[in-house]
Formats: C-alpha cells, structure tokens, sequence
C-alpha cells in the first residue's frame, strides 16, 4: 500500500504502539479490499453501545483510553443503550447503565464528543459535498454518501476507532468515484406520501436487492422529499439491503440526472414500483392480536419537525393503560422538546421521550422478557426490521395509525 511520509512514521510506531497498532489494521483492511492507499477523513461517527461492544469491546476502549493516546480528527458518538433518566422506568439492570457510563468515560478520554445520536447529520455534524469520512452507522453513511455527495464505507466499531486515532481509512468502496455509479434503475409509478412511505420503499427495495455494492436510482420521484424522507429511506435500505448509497434523479447531488445518476453505464436491473406496492409492504407486518404492548417512534432518532408531528396528534388524548409509547431522539431535540413544552405533553399524555438512544439497542430482549412485551407498532421501517429479532412482533403503520394504537391500546 502505497503510504505517506506521515503514515509511514505512524507504522513505524513514531507515533506510539496504539497509533501504529491502528494503522496496521487499517491496512490489513485496506489489502482486503485491494485497497492502494489510505485517505484522510474529516471526521469520525463511532458506534459504542454496550449491546454491541460487549465486554471484550469496552476493554478495548478502556486499554486504549488507558494509554494515554488522542484522536486526531473529530469523532463524534452513536445513540446509547441507556437514557440515564429512565434507566429504572425501563426496566434496565445497573450494570448495564454503570458499563455505559465507562464507555463514555473512555471515549470522552480519547477525546470524542458524546453525542449519541444516530441523526448527527441533523444537528451536529452536517456532511459536505465530496469530503472523505470516517462514519460507522449504516443510517448515517448512508444518508452522506447519498443525500450529501460526501464519501464513506462503513467503519464498524474498532475500525472507526482505527480512523479516529490515524485521521485516516481505507480507499476503496464508496471512497471511489467509479463505486458511486447507479447500478440499478428504480422506476416510481407510486408516490409516498409520509416518512413511513418512505420507509416502506427502502424495505420494499432493500428486499430485492441485499447487496452493499449495489447503488440504486430512483426515477420518477415527484415533488421534493423532506431530509426527514430521505432519512428514513436511507435508513431502511441500509437495514433490509446492506445498501451504502442511493441516488434520486433530481434530488440527490450526484443525480443531476438519469445519465450522471448511472455514470455512463446501463443499470443491471430495472425494479418497478406499482401502485399498490406500499401498501403490500405496511401488510407483510401483521399483528398477531389486537392490543398493543408498545408504540416505539425514533429510529433514526426524531428530528424536531417528526416530534412537534407526534406531539400535535397527541394534544388532548392519553396513552392506554396497558400500552407504552416511546420516542426516541438526540439530546439536542431533547432539550429543544423541554423548552417549547413538547416533553410536557407527551409525559402528561402517558408517553416518555428518551434521549440519547434508540429502542432497538436499548438492551431489547431483557425488556421483552421483563414485562412480556409482544407487539409493537411503530412508524420506523427499520426498526421493524431489527426488533423482530428480539422477541417482538413488528406492526409498521403511518404515523397518525401509531398514535391511535397508543391511545387506543390496540391496532387492527
């Protein structure tokens, strides 16, 4: 691999052990993917929960915090296990809140801001047109690569550490020009209408494709989609697909047209979106019975705009007895919430807004296990996708149908 003066003093442990450990991992990485050089990143997105770092991991962090090394480039933190508020409420065992809270320690001692959100490209890190990144969150990488033109593969947990010691990565994959080409031709004869529309079509595409390399267009798309729309159908894609980038003829930087979507190159495939074809999609989640254990909206976590949508339909009406609603957000929502009277509401409502987390990885399973949680309705595709695996069964329903099932106590 073809290295630099400085990333050559790094491997030679210029820079100390961990730094060169950190690069020769990197380059291990980057030889497996026929990688020729490393880039440098502007920034770093880490993903360090509990539930997916698991002891081994938060050792990792902690030896790595212990020696005393820095980040070189700002890193910034995925959504917690735990909101530290509600840890009780939730039904959470304190060791998983005291290892949550080592992990921040560590981090914070690496230098990273604990932000813990998975929409950082909302409200803390707002990606630019062509600049190399170093994220690790499939929504995030998703929406910079595709909604921002800016460049990144997904760099799971030690390799975003990797990344944020080093300031570099790999690159290959989508740090590419010719990786970025539109390969697959989406044709829209339906047209959403809501974030879980939106949603919906990821799963629905997603579903078909189940290929990281494979980049699809979508043509055809009227109007102009909210950052919230394309949120939530990146995210979804990158849940049910694997998918690290899409391109909207119209709407996205890098598809300015159909011929520039595609760089030169015919699609391999053209997928057909019907009329008919969302609603097939809210239908192949089916409630197993009527009453409603939970109502989870906030994966990704709710901007301000999808919270004060909640709240308004919420004004007035009380949770069921019986039944929880949750919604999850970022602390910067969070406080913008507490302000203008939002928190208040949905709390005298009988909901709870959580900070910091999303529900999925909320240590899910102890919490369906605890309380005998079975169905939950929500308005996030992709958290459908993931919860199922936990024990519950996933009812994907609009926004307005998630607030009637809480208030309700049921969904048909």
């Amino acid at each position: 691999m073809n290295l630099t003066q400085e990333e050559q003093a790094m491997q030679k442990g210029d820079f100390g052990p961990v730094v060169q450990n950190a690069l020769e991992s990197q380059i291990g990485v980057g030889g497996f993917f026929g990688a020729e050089d490393l880039v440098e990143v502007r920034s770093v997105h880490l993903m360090a929960d509990i539930e997916a770092l698991a002891d081994p991991g938060l050792n990792f962090l902690e030896e790595t915090a212990a020696s005393g090394v820095k980040f070189r480039v700002p890193v910034t933190t995925n959504p917690r296990s735990v909101d530290f508020s509600f840890w009780k409420e939730m039904g959470q065992e304190k060791e998983v809140v005291e290892k949550e809270r080592r992990i921040i320690d560590a981090l914070s001692k690496l230098g990273a801001l604990p932000c813990n959100t998975c929409i950082n490209y909302q409200t803390v890190d707002q990606p630019r047109f062509g600049e190399h990144l170093g994220w690790g969150d499939t929504g995030t990488v998703i929406f910079a690569n595709s909604v921002a033109g800016a460049r990144s593969n997904f760099e799971a947990g030690p390799a975003a550490v990797w990344a944020g010691l080093t300031g570099r990565v790999p690159r290959y994959g989508y740090h590419l020009s010719e990786k970025r080409r539109g390969t697959i031709r989406v044709v829209m004869e339906e047209q959403p209408v809501s974030n879980s529309d939106w949603g919906a079509l990821g799963c629905f595409i997603g579903r078909k494709l189940d290929d990281y390399w494979k980049v699809p267009v979508f043509e055809g798309v009227e109007g102009s989609p909210t950052i919230d729309d394309l949120k939530h159908l990146g995210a979804s894609l990158a849940s049910y697909g694997s998918l690290g980038m899409f391109h909207m003829v119209g709407v996205t930087p890098e598809a300015r047209s159909s011929e520039e979507a595609y760089g030169g190159e015919a699609p391999v495939e053209t997928i057909m979106v019907a009329p008919g074809t969302l609603e097939g999609v809210y239908q192949s989640f089916q409630p197993e019975e009527e009453k409603v254990d939970l109502v989870v909206c906030g994966t990704p976590q709710l901007s301000l705009y999808e919270l004060r949508e909640i709240v308004d339909l919420l004004k007035g009406k009380q949770v069921q007895e019986g039944t929880r609603l949750f919604l999850t957000t970022n602390l910067q929502i969070k406080a913008l919430a507490d302000e203008m009277g939002y928190t208040e509401i949905v709390h005298k409502a009988g909901g709870r807004i959580l900070a910091g987390v999303c529900f999925y990885i909320m240590t899910a399973r102890h919490i369906q296990e605890k309380f005998n949680y079975r169905t939950l309705v929500t308005n996030s595709a992709k958290l459908a996708n993931i919860i199922s695996g936990y024990g519950y069964n996933p009812v994907l329903r609009p926004i307005e149908t998630c607030v009637e099932a809480a208030v309700s106590g049921k969904v048909v």
